[in-house]
């Protein structure tokens, strides 16, 4: 009995000694976004205050944020579909034809740092007239998306029985429609955890929209820049920006949880 009770405040320990490093920094984003600029620069700091909202007040409506957001949900969701139509049929392909070259070729383009394509793509959409466009958000965004999704679905497919799929064309079906009415349904929990991933990487990217955006297409992250000044820094806008910014990504990967672990765990299980 005191050996259970012991180990169930040692697990108690380990988790509190886990999780308060990884929730502190959110914690104090969202207290500060509540916070006055006195508040949040005074010292010691203050966790109990007087809470007050002129912080979103400037983000949503004096910056316009609800533009920002929308260019960034456009481009997001643009690229993340566009990804899946491209990257679920190569993954199958790879995963059933075992084309270890492309997909070499694609870990490649993924592991590569994003600002070495910066250059080239800066002067491709110069030359075709689309900075300052969402095609050109859009096609940069892939490059993250697209590989994302093909690494995580190759191995999703390669773990789904080779029969089902043999079953389904015996009975009259054709490769492509046994792919989209057997193989997909199956590979559900996969797609889900690759749209996710896809979405929350572009959501949260930075690199590309500040190179190949202006005013018209600016995104969320870029717009952060509004509160930024060779004076000062405004950091309770700052901090209620991140919490906005950060909102549309934690609620999607709560509500999907269970979906992601499931579809990293069985694309591991090779039967």
């Amino acid at each position: 009995m005191k050996q259970s009770k012991s180990k169930s405040i040692l697990f108690f320990v380990m988790l509190v000694v886990i999780i308060v490093p990884i929730l502190f920094p959110f914690i104090w984003m969202l207290m500060s976004s509540f916070k006055t600029q006195v508040d949040i620069i005074s010292w010691p700091p203050k966790f109990i205050f007087k809470p007050v909202m002129q912080n979103y007040d400037r983000v949503i409506i004096e910056q316009n944020f609800l533009l920002y957001m929308r260019n960034s949900v456009i481009v997001s969701v643009s690229s993340v579909l566009l990804s899946l139509v491209l990257g679920l049929p190569a993954a199958y392909s790879i995963a059933r034809y075992k084309q270890k070259k492309l997909s070499i070729f694609i870990l490649i383009a993924r592991l590569m740092p994003g600002i070495s394509f910066l250059m080239p793509w800066y002067i491709v959409f110069s030359r075709l007239h689309l900075m300052d466009s969402f095609v050109a958000l859009i096609l940069s965004h892939m490059l993250i998306c697209l590989p994302l999704v093909v690494w995580v679905m190759v191995p999703y497919f390669d773990s789904v029985p080779r029969e089902l799929e043999e079953a389904a064309m015996v009975d009259g079906l054709t490769q492509q429609m046994a792919f989209f009415k057997i193989l997909l349904p199956l590979s559900g929990p996969g797609v889900v955890t690759a749209t996710t991933l896809s979405f929350i990487f572009s959501w949260n990217n930075f690199m590309f929209s500040q190179v190949l955006s202006q005013q018209k297409t600016r995104t969320l992250p870029i717009a952060v820049y509004n509160f930024l000044s060779y004076v000062e820094v405004d950091w309770g806008a700052v901090m209620a920006a991140a919490v906005v910014i950060m909102g549309p990504a934690i609620l999607l990967t709560m509500f999907f949880q269970k979906y992601v672990v499931k579809g990293l765990t069985m694309g591991a299980v090779k039967g």
